[in-house]
């Protein structure tokens, strides 16, 4: 079978290349789990969020802004936990063998690393930017007059009062 490739994978992107590995090997999880073991639930939850996370990765990469691309790194985080719980439970109600299960939690469990570390990083930018906006309306705040001579507050400056 011939690979269709639309748009060459960013080589330089770790999250991006792991998150669509991981989704790969979810799929085949679940033709696994469908073909071989019969098991029909678990094996859907397990595609869902285990693909969901890399969507959610791809999806933040043409985010509108920081924010934007926090929200849907977090939603990747969020499935990624998840994945994780319907990973223990295929392997404790004995779906996966040792050695299937363990090779699993590795990949996700890296995943889940690079995603909150994403997370705290970006976090801490958009307050550093929060931060260094407050300051510059409270220094414009601080050099304006009024015409009675009084200073203007930041708060009047927006249209506050």
């Amino acid at each position: 079978m011939r690979k269709l490739v639309i748009e060459p994978m960013r080589k330089d992107n770790v999250v991006l290349e792991k998150s669509y590995a991981l989704a790969l090997r979810m799929v085949k999880l679940y033709k696994y789990l469908m073909e071989e073991k019969k098991e029909f639930v678990l094996s859907k939850q397990i595609l869902r969020s285990g693909t969901s996370i890399g969507a959610n990765v791809e999806e933040a990469m043409g985010a509108q802004g920081e924010k934007d691309f926090l929200s849907k790194i977090s939603i990747a985080y969020k499935e990624a936990r998840e994945t994780k719980y319907w990973l223990r439970l295929l392997n404790d109600s004995e779906y996966l063998e040792e050695k299937q299960s363990q090779s699993l939690f590795q990949d996700i469990e890296e995943t889940l690393k690079l995603l909150g570390s994403i997370q705290k990083t970006i976090k801490q930018k958009i307050r550093n930017t929060n931060s260094k906006l407050r300051m510059k309306n409270y220094e414009l705040g601080g050099r304006m007059k009024r015409k009675n001579g009084k200073n203007k507050t930041c708060h009047h400056i927006i249209g506050g009062g």
